[in-house]
């Protein structure tokens, strides 16, 4: 039982989830680091600004610990919630106007938009990942800045290929292709038995994001070099838009104005019969009796493997950050802190049910990743991720071309008509290279 003593003395809440974690599936315990001592200001009182959920147990088991923290803290922390597209520019407004939240759960290298604008919790990020079995480079690299930690890494949210397993043998398909070039054939397939594919080129965070960037590094594209020069303008760019427009045949109509609920809805809707999204889906279609032939026929797969000749996915990644303008920032080093012990993490990551993948290696052992089939596509979305910067630095130029679109714009521009390819690549060139100022 963590109480008072235990929150306000930092080190023996760590030790004391640790010891908890082996009997929640952590594993053995890892070597601890002396950890840091924050004692809440008195009279705090913390706000969040968090993304809306779409597994409801992951949202329960968050507010869980976040009342775990009160009780034992009596620090009250009112929760926020935002859809996924709506948080950024709040976030944004927040750290540049200098109030509002203490606290925000963001996306991909947001932090790196307004570093200045952040608590340096390096004292959290070293002392949680030495306890932790250390952080997944990825998703680390997201929330540091050179030696410094400017948020602290929450999850990757793994993207999968989710499909109608009956629809795709109905089309000739025994197995699902692990290539991009039998995908296609896949695609073509399924929407010659009026059972087609959908994927976002709207200006979706996760899923129009997580979507291009796959058609990008897939065939070898990069939009930046080591040096941060714009490389956007390649051969290999343009074949991943070759093949994108392609693929677009074999949609629905819509989808360049799709965002992150459209391929949910229109997958369980019975529009479409393939598309990547997280586990959510397959957990929208259990709880209602009327889908549970959809829930019953859903398989997962991770995205094929393109010309590049290895599995390069971007994945949804949050971090949490605490803003400078806080009033009360012991008291919100003190609940990040305690968001991260091991008991309160577990738990946190078993009722996202596969939704969310630790950010610390100790966790891979938690159960939920074995408990159903349909997970094991999601299990090493932290592990597998590559930072939307690839392959050079983050920073606010990464950010900015993120936040702008770039990737997502080329590819719904060269698939809906209204550039040709190269005009579309000569675009996103141009746009990147407001950001990558050399």
């Amino acid at each position: 039982m963590i109480n008072r003593r235990q929150i306000l003395a930092g080190t023996a809440g760590i030790v004391a989830g640790a010891a908890l974690g082996g009997r929640l599936g952590m594993g053995p315990a890892f070597a601890q680091t002396a950890a840091p001592t924050f004692t809440p200001e008195a009279g705090a009182s913390l706000r969040l600004l968090r993304w809306v959920p779409f597994v409801p147990a992951e949202e329960e088991a968050f507010l869980a610990n976040t009342k775990k923290f009160t009780d034992a803290t009596g620090v009250q922390v009112r929760v926020d919630k935002e859809s996924w597209e709506d948080v950024r520019p709040k976030a944004a407004v927040a750290a540049n106007v200098g109030s509002g939240p203490d606290m925000v759960m963001s996306w991909f290298d947001d932090p790196q938009q307004y570093p200045d604008k952040l608590v340096d919790v390096t004292d959290l990020g070293t002392s949680i990942g030495a306890a932790g079995g250390g952080w997944y480079p990825g998703l680390e690299s997201y929330a540091r800045r050179g030696d410094s930690f400017i948020a602290l890494p929450l999850c990757a949210i793994g993207n999968a290929v989710v499909y109608r397993d009956s629809h795709m043998k109905a089309a000739g398909f025994q197995e699902f292709p692990k290539d991009t070039a039998g995908f296609l054939e896949l695609c073509k397939a399924m929407k010659a038995k009026g059972t087609p594919a959908g994927f976002p080129h709207g200006k979706a965070v996760g899923d129009g994001n997580n979507y291009a960037h796959w058609l990008l590094w897939s065939h070898g594209g990069r939009m930046v070099d080591e040096s941060g020069t714009v490389t956007i303008n390649s051969p290999e760019t343009l074949e991943s838009v070759k093949y994108a427009m392609e693929l677009y045949k074999t949609f629905i109509p819509g989808t360049e104005s799709w965002q992150d609920v459209n391929n949910n809805r229109a997958f369980l809707a019975g529009q479409v019969s393939l598309t990547a999204n997280g586990v959510s889906v397959y957990y929208a279609a259990l709880k209602d009796p009327a889908l549970k032939e959809i829930a019953e026929d859903m398989r997962s797969v991770n995205l094929p493997i393109g010309p590049v000749g290895q599995s390069v996915e971007l994945h949804q990644a949050s971090t949490i950050s605490i803003f400078k303008h806080t009033k009360f920032p012991e008291a919100a080093k003190a609940y990040l802190q305690f968001l991260y012990q091991p008991d309160n993490m577990n738990a946190w990551i078993q009722g996202a049910s596969a939704y969310c993948c630790q950010p610390l290696k100790a966790y891979e052992s938690n159960p939920v990743w074995t408990s159903k089939p349909i997970h094991a596509a999601y299990a090493k979305a932290s592990a597998s991720l590559r930072p939307n910067g690839y392959a050079g630095p983050l920073g606010a130029a990464s950010a900015g071309v993120m936040a702008d679109y770039v990737l997502v714009d080329m590819y719904a521009e060269a698939v809906t008509g209204q550039s040709s390819p190269e005009d579309a690549i000569k675009n996103a060139e141009r746009r990147a290279n407001r950001y990558y100022r050399v």
